[in-house]
């Protein structure tokens, strides 16, 4: 019986309540829209013929490198040069004191005097020897004696012209002029020192500067491929070569093979090459490295995509296509050279499909994408559009296709 009025409780209150949470409903807000999908920028893969190029790392040399040493030892009394600077053929370096080989020449000098002076008597005491000894007023042993004096004179003299000369080399070596034209480098001994003494000093160096090398190692396929067009050092047409400092854009040195080693290496299978160029602006400097590209044959109907849209992962570089339906594909690529902002796509994209070059960082594989512009298909004489290039710290932003 205690059951019955707790069940009529129970009903009472849930009477009460029902209009409450009907009410509650009515106030409740509607459901989130879908999230429209993400808005990109499309373009197609351009066509064209291209030059694909062999890039190498090279070192730069000069052409010529000459150690200027003191030949005779003195004290270095003046150095008549500016450090770091272009100095030409014959300009005067440094300055040995040369009282004691202007005093060496001079004694020299009087020795050949005295010498030739013995050499005019001897020939005369000869000659009167040869006239009496017709006479039969001398005996053959004086003329011969006469005879053995004039040789032993001349004898003198050339020993004594060989001791001027001598002399005369010492003395100029005292003077040290430029055998090339090249910059110098520093002074490594300062005037006021001794030099030369018991070693050749070394004083300072000039490394020629224009023209200048570079040496690079190339396949042996490179190799081959030259002689079949017979672009060897020697022909009239010799093989191009590019070169570009890591500071520069591009390849805008411009010279041609001047040598290549007679042996390829059997280890590596590469070859050593040697190109020479012009540097009158002195840009080139020894021992620099620098990119080295070789121009190949044109290849027709290459594939280029615009260089911003490439994304690097864990499995390379890849693309983000656009395929039916507008889903995100992600195509992994094999890439080749840059060409004006554009990249050269070896494996992985074919001419007509559509990849995102603005608004990748929105775009997810295997959701669909809005496309803003619609690219018309693409040929080999239509220009792809090119991405803005960044002057400040924003996102640079492509143009888009042209319609």
């Amino acid at each position: 019986m205690n059951e019955l009025p707790k069940r009529l409780l129970s009903l009472k209150i849930l009477g009460w309540l029902c209009p409450l949470i009907i009410c509650s409903g009515c106030n409740a807000p509607p459901p989130p829209a879908p999230m429209k999908p993400p808005t990109v920028t499309v373009a197609e893969p351009l066509q064209k013929t291209v030059i694909f190029n062999e890039d190498f790392t090279g070192t730069l040399a000069s052409v010529a490198t000459v150690d200027i040493r003191a030949r005779v030892d003195g004290i270095l009394e003046k150095v008549d040069f500016e450090q770091s600077t272009l100095v030409k053929k014959g300009d005067l370096l440094f300055q040995i004191e040369r009282d004691q080989y202007q005093a060496a020449l001079d004694k020299a000098n009087s020795v050949l005097a005295a010498s030739n002076a013995q050499l005019i008597d001897s020939q005369a005491t000869l000659e009167r020897n040869e006239i009496l000894f017709k006479k039969k007023a001398v005996t053959p042993q004086d003329l011969n004696d006469a005879t053995a004096e004039r040789d032993k004179a001349k004898a003198s003299v050339m020993g004594a012209k060989a001791d001027v000369e001598q002399a005369t080399i010492n003395l100029n070596y005292t003077r040290i002029y430029a055998p090339i034209t090249g910059e110098i480098g520093r002074t490594l001994v300062d005037a006021g020192n001794l030099v030369g003494s018991g070693e050749n000093t070394l004083l300072t160096t000039i490394v020629t500067m224009d023209p200048i090398y570079v040496y690079f190692d190339a396949s042996e396929r490179l190799l081959l491929e030259a002689l079949k067009k017979k672009q060897t050092p020697h022909e009239k047409n010799p093989l191009k070569v590019f070169v570009g400092l890591s500071n520069e854009e591009g390849f805008p040195h411009k010279g041609v093979l001047d040598y290549a080693s007679n042996t390829v290496d059997p280890g590596t299978g590469t070859i050593q090459l040697r190109a020479i160029f012009e540097n009158k602006k002195g840009l080139l400097y020894p021992g620099v490295y620098v990119r080295v590209r070789v121009p190949g044959n044109p290849v027709p109907n290459a594939v280029l995509v615009h260089d911003v849209a490439i994304g690097t992962d864990l499995a390379g570089k890849y693309l983000l296509i656009v395929g039916k339906d507008n889903i995100v594909e992600k195509r992994q690529v094999e890439l080749g050279q840059l060409e004006n902002n554009m990249r050269v796509i070896l494996k992985g994209v074919k001419p007509g499909e559509k990849y995102i070059y603005e608004g990748i960082q929105r775009a997810r594989p295997g959701r669909p994408v809005t496309i803003k512009n619609e690219p018309p298909k693409q040929t080999s004489s239509q220009k792809q559009p090119q991405p803005k290039t960044q002057t400040s710290n924003n996102k640079p932003k492509p143009v888009p296709a042209s319609k």
